[in-house]
This record gives structure tokens, C-alpha cells and sequence, in this order.
């Protein structure tokens, strides 16, 4: 039986890993993801790419998060404007980059062979999971930018905190032609306590988060068929 999850309350598109995001009021997803989404990277000279954390992949560049970016057209497919802390576009995003962080080895990079994901392509937020972390961490402004989401949902009321688990292994219809498949959720990391532009630092977010779920918050989703989505899109569990 399908069941109406909700509606899409915001999209967000990353167009460089690990800075803030553009909100959109449509997009197009492919195989890949939004169309656009972490399409470029901050690399050092070993090829990792800049992140909130050290792997065999990615390596942790504190500072990112200060920054934003954006694409000059809706496309998302040409080289991302990058913000300042203020919001001031940056005429030479790679020389920023290295006077921002301290490192004369990092270069904006388009993914090539390597993936810029640290796991699936879609990232889905329920307003229900939003409204439980800030409730747990009173005073402490949360909005969705601490989680990366590429879509908000808003679920209607009284929908349970982390009613994401139920979706795992089901599909869903977003709007009248994408379809995803959700598969796992994410395992958060420290980067969800860090500042970014008007969010303070504070590690009680991570600490609410592996206290009552095991680290874990939010839907990954794999798109098993393309299509657009807008805001006010219904989403379908099928």
C-alpha cells in the first residue's frame, strides 16, 4: 500500500563537498544524485579530498564549513561559485582555498574516477527527526544545514522522530517521476557539531544523536529512476 511520507519542504545542493550548500526550488536527479551535488572537491597534493574527517579517502580541512557555494546557473554542471564566510563570491576559489586553510597543496577539483560521496547519493531528512534533535539540545540553534540533507521532507503531525528507519529497503515516488530506493542511514560523524555560518559549535548535537540512535540520523537513498523534483513534491512510500 503506498503511504504519503510527506512534502518537500527544501532542496539542497552541495557543489562543493563539505561547504555549505544552495537551496533550490527544483532540481533533477540522476543515478548520480541532484545534478550537481559535490560534483567538485577540495584537493590536496595526496588526492584526498577535503572533509570533516581523516580516511583513506577524505582528509579533515577545518574551515570548510565557513564557506559556501553555488552554481551561476541552475544547471549545476559548470565550475561552482565559491562564498566567503560574508557571502562575497571569490574571484580565484584555489587561491582562496589555500590562504583560507593554511595550505599551499589543496586545488578545486572536479570528481573524476573518485567519488566525492562519503556514502549514497540522496540524503533525506524528515522535519519530525529535526524537531526531536532540537528539542533534545535546547539552545542550541539546529537547522537542517548541520545534516546536509538534499531533501527536507515535511511530515505531517505527530509523525514519530526517525520514522526514516520504517522507509530502509522500501522505495518511494517524488512527485510524478522520480523514483529512489532507500537503503541505509548515515553514521554522523563530529562535523555535525562544528560552526558554520550563524550555528555555533557545540558537541552536544553529536552526543543527542549517539545517546538515543546509534550515531545514526536521516534516509540514503539510491535513485533507481531519474526525474525532477520541486518544492511542494509529495513522497510516496511504495
Amino acid at each position: 500500500m503506498a503511504i504519503t511520507m510527506g512534502t518537500v519542504e527544501r532542496i539542497w545542493r552541495y557543489p562543493v563537498k563539505s561547504t555549505g550548500g544552495e537551496l533550490l526550488e527544483r532540481a533533477h536527479a540522476d543515478t548520480r544524485g541532484i545534478v550537481g551535488d559535490r560534483l567538485f572537491a577540495v584537493r590536496d597534493a595526496d588526492g584526498k579530498f577535503g572533509s570533516g574527517k581523516n580516511t583513506r579517502r577524505f582528509r579533515r580541512m577545518d574551515g570548510l564549513l565557513r564557506l559556501r557555494s553555488r552554481y551561476p546557473s541552475r544547471g549545476g554542471t559548470e565550475w561552482p561559485e565559491l562564498l566567503d564566510p560574508y557571502g562575497t563570491a571569490v574571484p580565484d576559489a584555489t587561491a582562496y582555498l589555500r590562504r583560507h586553510l593554511g595550505r599551499d597543496d589543496v586545488e578545486l577539483a572536479r570528481e573524476a574516477e573518485i567519488s566525492h560521496f562519503d556514502q549514497l547519493p540522496l540524503s533525506v531528512l524528515t522535519t519530525a527527526t529535526l524537531d526531536w534533535v532540537r528539542a533534545a539540545v535546547p539552545g542550541v540553534p539546529v537547522d537542517e544545514r548541520r545534516f546536509r540533507p538534499n531533501l527536507l521532507l515535511r511530515t505531517p503531525p505527530g509523525t514519530r522522530p526517525f520514522v526514516e528507519d520504517d522507509w530502509l529497503g522500501n522505495g518511494a515516488l517524488v512527485g510524478g517521476t522520480l523514483r529512489v530506493e532507500f537503503v541505509r542511514s548515515s553514521e554522523r560523524c563530529a562535523m555535525v557539531n562544528e560552526a558554520q555560518q550563524d550555528l555555533p559549535h557545540s558537541p552536544l548535537v553529536l552526543r543527542a544523536i549517539a545517546h538515543s540512535h546509534d550515531m545514526r540520523l536521516d534516509a540514503l537513498a539510491t535513485v533507481v529512476r531519474p526525474g525532477p523534483v520541486r518544492l511542494g513534491d509529495p513522497v510516496i512510500l511504495l
